[in-house]
């Protein structure tokens, strides 16, 4: 009866909240509920298949890639599509549907609380890095959480990104792990071994502590890149299949392949799985192109050092004028000294613009970086500027500059 109401009242809670215009209704009806009922996501997930997402950065679009996936065979999947990834948000999508599987991404402090709520048939671990330094724990502490919680669930199947220290010892304990051999650009949060405290080393192929036998656990799936670009899927068992998306990039590619083992895990085939990806153009406005005015924008999201680091290999490969505009708010984390942190040196000789609330901050880090740029606090006069000698101007933004852009009027 209590789980009822509180299912209830997250319905009634969050319809409100949309016809008021205060959000999209995922989390204020969440939190409503939980109120009412403090179980109420171990309530709603129960006769679900449930798969979990979590990591520092892909989280939205690998829950997207496998809510596709998992739909292949025509079963309904529920999803909190949106990014509420935190208790309130899980329970906002679970209320009303009767979908037999679900994909929630969570917010990788929360996994642990999620998972034992949940009871998950699959958990996804694609990363660790610094990110929002006022908010987050030290990675290698969400590491050892991450590992005592999968631990204590041994009918979970783990898909884990086997080149991540940091996620191979959080998944290390667990009793059924798919290791996925999915790449990781970003090593400087990583360079310290989590067993013994000594120094892991990166190779070509593969990493290893030089103190201890902790290394890189052997891939059953990996991540092939050709010299074009071309990316398929490798298997240990010797099936491999091309790795096609709309989404650019290699972490895309990376993601694209974690949820393809996390389906096969769920009993959907992996290949049938990739196959229905193929269809996803954008995730939650992630890569949309949209005009302002008569400048047409690829806006794009980097929330940290990792995610833009990624992203600066992304535009590398363009000489389109760039405009990124940071903020820091409170959803962004109100420390921006990781900026100095992320390699702007590579944007030397480009048409860069620097926008949003901390445009000053930017300015300074760009100037040391050696890359001439131009100011604007506005982001949508930054845009129109950058745009002005005609094309498609890339944006980078943090969290809610992105969604400040996102939003704004054409």
């Amino acid at each position: 009866m209590r789980a009822r109401l509180a299912s209830a009242t997250t319905r009634v809670v969050n319809a409100a909240s949309r016809r008021l215009g205060r959000g999209q209704g995922t989390v204020a009806g969440g939190r409503a509920g939980l109120r009412v009922d403090p179980r109420l996501l171990e309530h709603l997930s129960a006769g679900r298949q449930v798969a979990l997402v979590t990591g520092t950065n892909g989280k939205t679009t690998t829950t997207r890639l496998l809510t596709v996936g998992l739909g292949a065979t025509g079963d309904a999947v529920v999803s909190n599509e949106t990014g509420s990834n935190m208790p309130p948000g899980h329970v906002a999508a679970l209320a009303g549907t009767d979908a037999g599987r679900a994909v929630l991404e969570v917010d990788e402090v929360y996994l642990p609380r999620v998972l034992a709520a949940t009871s998950a048939a699959a958990v996804v671990l694609l990363n660790l890095s610094r990110d929002q330094l006022d908010r987050t724990n030290e990675v290698r502490m969400v590491a050892g959480r991450w590992r005592a919680a999968l631990a204590a669930a041994p009918h979970t199947h783990v898909v884990a990104n086997a080149d991540d220290p940091l996620v191979a010892w959080g998944a290390g304990a667990a009793r059924d792990v798919h290791w996925v051999g999915a790449g990781l650009r970003w090593h400087l949060d990583a360079v310290g071994c989590p067993a013994c405290e000594g120094r892991i080393e990166f190779r070509d192929v593969g990493w290893a502590c030089t103190g201890c036998d902790f290394a890189r656990p052997l891939p059953e799936a990996e991540l092939v890149l050709a010299p074009d670009g071309a990316a398929k899927g490798s298997w240990a068992d010797g099936r491999t299949h091309p790795v096609r998306l709309l989404l650019p990039g290699r972490f895309n590619q990376a993601n694209a392949l974690m949820a393809a083992v996390a389906a096969d895990a769920c009993g959907v085939d992996a290949v049938a799985a990739l196959e229905a990806m193929e269809s996803v153009e954008q995730v939650a406005g992630r890569f949309t192109v949209r005009s302002f005015g008569e400048v047409r924008a690829r806006l794009m999201l980097a929330k940290n050092p990792a995610g833009w680091d990624e992203l600066l290999d992304l535009v590398a490969r363009s000489d389109a004028p760039l405009v990124v505009s940071i903020n820091a708010r409170v959803a962004d984390g109100a420390d921006p000294s990781w900026l100095w942190d992320v390699p702007y040196e590579r944007l030397a000789g480009r048409s860069v613009v620097a926008t949003g609330d901390r445009f000053r901050d930017l300015s300074v880090r760009l100037h040391y970086a050696g890359v001439a740029h131009t100011t604007e606090s506005d982001p949508v006069h930054a845009v129109r500027r950058a745009g002005a000698t005609g094309g498609v101007v890339d944006v980078i933004g943090n969290y809610t500059a992105f969604h400040d852009l996102l939003g704004a009027p054409g």
